[in-house]
């Protein structure tokens, strides 16, 4: 932290002594004397009257400029009819202050509904990967909405319960796979539907980037626990065959992003779900579609349980969101 302040009190300074110069040679207000040379081929920069003294003491050698951090007792803001500060200073770790401050973002006993949604859609059709994968035509949609409601227990921190719907359908119609003589074969008619139903508890850090309270970042945090089926249809031996799953899975995921006030009760946001934790219970049935290949082909039925853990960008899980704070 020293270490980048001496960084920007150097650039601060040369930039202040270049000012000063090249006001020196054109303010009405301070004459430049008549032993001081500019140099030839320079730009000239205008400085305001308000700020010549200062300008020119850095040069003399009379002041310097310092980083001054947010005092929290004399940055203050009225927010409902109560005098409050606008600087919220980190918890040490340790025994060192780190001088690590946030502004005030969403203030204390604000309560915010709103609506989360993402859609992703992916598609392609007479697509060919060197000579091995050719011929392929498949779709992908996932689509997913969740309202939440949020309570602010202390400045910039909000606990919240958040509802979710999610849908995902996949196909494909044909992909020709050929790597040598004896692995070649042909994918038709395979299609892949899913939908849950999510219920989960939240809790969201916001950090404040400004005074003016429009921009921040958040880290939320969510338990959730899911419930839903699926149903996945191919050919088998010729004849359609198809597996429905239901499932039941609970997840604890970190979702970072960025809220931006688009109005003064009104907010926009983006977040990314890149890590989680989950474990899953499913329960699988197999069976053919044609009463006359059930014989052929008995019903098959099992169940598994797994846990894991996750670490990775998803486009799918790309959420946009509107939230209405009163």
């Amino acid at each position: 932290m020293k270490t980048l302040q001496n960084i920007l009190r150097k650039a601060a300074l040369a930039a202040l002594s270049l000012l000063a110069v090249q006001a020196y040679a054109q303010t009405d207000t301070v004459a430049a004397p008549a032993a001081t040379k500019l140099p030839a081929g320079g730009r000239y920069v205008w400085v305001p009257d308000s700020l010549v003294s200062d300008v020119k003491g850095v040069i003399e050698g009379k002041a310097e400029v310092k980083f001054h951090a947010p005092d929290p007792d004399k940055d203050l803001v009225v927010v409902n009819g109560d005098t409050v500060s606008q600087v919220l200073r980190d918890r040490n770790l340790g025994r060192f202050d780190r001088g690590l401050f946030n502004y005030l973002f969403i203030p204390k006993g604000s309560w915010q509904v709103g609506i989360t949604a993402s859609y992703g859609k992916y598609s392609a059709s007479d697509l060919q990967i060197l000579d091995l994968v050719g011929d392929m035509d498949f779709g992908i949609t996932a689509f997913s909405v969740n309202p939440y409601i949020s309570y602010t227990v202390r400045n910039n921190i909000s606990v919240g319960l958040r509802f979710g719907y999610t849908s995902l359908k996949g196909s494909i119609d044909n992909m020709q796979v050929d790597f040598d003589e004896d692995l070649n074969f042909n994918l038709q008619n395979v299609s892949y539907r899913n939908e849950s139903y999510t219920s989960a508890f939240f809790v969201r850090q916001y950090i404040g980037l400004s005074r003016a309270g429009r921009f921040g970042v958040f880290n939320e945090m969510e338990l959730a626990f899911s419930s839903g089926n699926s149903d996945f249809t191919r050919m088998y031996d010729s004849a359609p065959k198809a597996t429905h799953t239901t499932f039941m899975s609970a997840k604890l995921n970190f979702s970072p992003g960025l809220c931006v006030f688009i109005m003064d009760n009104v907010s926009f946001n983006i977040s990314l779900g890149v890590f989680g934790f989950y474990l899953r219970n499913e329960k699988q049935r197999s069976y053919m579609l044609n009463p006359e290949d059930a014989e052929k082909y008995p019903d098959e039925s099992g169940n598994r349980f797994t846990s894991g853990a996750s670490f990775r960008f998803n486009i799918f899980n790309i959420n946009f969101g509107l939230g209405i704070h009163f």
